[in-house]
């Protein structure tokens, strides 16, 4: 059977709200067969249990992706922050419990950079080092409560723009055994991937039973197929390393070429895109298909 492929909420809608649920629907028919969100806030008019009903009726499955931000990074010198990412954390492997989903995923520790308006700061080896510490800890800490519900925390790596604390698969490996726990793994993400590996086939490989969950986007953020990834070597080193999980796509729409437009943050559709769904999605199919050949 091969993997699920699914689609990241806010392809249909930002903010995703509990009246675009009936896009569990439209996904489903587009071929889909889960839908990532963000984790629910407490103040949002989205409820685990009514997603959780939506995606019964619509036949698919939830995947989540968690909203980390200063003020929840274990990472930080700062012990608030620190307890405010491991309540976080905890909120999280609850909520998905609740939802149904058994995969929260995303930059788990914290400490964005860039994009959230943090700079980046010079760092002596002690600073580093102490701040390695504090991310292996805090997951050590969440992981048996998640083992405990179920539900598979996925680290991801981002770009070195995004974050200082994971930028490459190898990073992500290594604390991910240092946690040593089954329920943390790690997630894995084209996009990055390609501005921070020599060569992506060969960081899936060296990833292998680590990986438990994987988004297939192009280099530029577009629809797969109209970048320059290769997705048959991508796919075929997923087979290899015996990956049999989700696989989203997330493609960042750019329909503005004006100068000087701000292009780092999510935006709603403006047209109808569920051919360029539909055909992205038939892309990776037949990349895995014909990975599953080549084994």
């Amino acid at each position: 059977m091969q993997n699920p492929i699914g689609i990241i909420s806010m392809q249909f809608a930002r903010p995703f709200t509990r009246a675009d649920l009936p896009y569990f629907a439209k996904a489903r028919d587009l071929g889909f067969d889960f839908v990532e969100l963000l984790v629910p806030e407490p103040d949002d008019d989205l409820s685990p249990a009514d997603v959780r009903r939506a995606a019964e009726d619509a036949g698919i499955f939830t995947v989540l992706a968690a909203r980390v931000n200063p003020q929840r990074s274990i990472a930080s010198e700062d012990e608030s922050a620190r307890q405010g990412g491991l309540d976080y954390l905890r909120r999280c492997v609850d909520v998905a419990s609740e939802m149904g989903a058994s995969v929260v995923g995303g930059p788990l520790y914290g400490e964005p950079m860039v994009f959230a308006g943090r700079p980046p700061l010079p760092r002596t080896d002690d600073d580093i080092a102490a701040r390695a510490e504090r991310t292996v800890e805090g997951f050590r800490a969440v992981a048996p409560h998640a083992e405990a519900a179920g539900i598979t925390l996925a680290v991801e790596a981002l770009n070195r723009f995004e974050t200082d604390i994971l930028s490459t698969t190898r990073q992500a490996c290594e604390v991910v055994d240092a946690v040593d726990n089954p329920a943390f793994k790690l997630m894995l993400d084209t996009f990055h991937m390609n501005m921070e590996e020599r060569s992506i086939p060969d960081a899936i490989r060296m990833a292998g039973p680590r990986i438990a969950h994987f988004q297939a986007n192009e280099n530029h953020r577009g629809h797969p197929g109209t970048g320059h990834v290769d997705w048959p070597a991508v796919m075929r080193a997923l087979a290899r390393a015996g990956y049999a999980g989700p696989i989203s796509l997330e493609p960042f729409r750019r329909d503005d070429d004006r100068v000087a437009l701000p292009i780092a943050h999510w935006r709603p559709p403006h047209e109808d895109e569920s051919a360029k769904l539909r055909a992205g999605l038939g892309l990776v199919r037949n990349a895995l298909a014909l990975a599953e050949v080549d084994q």
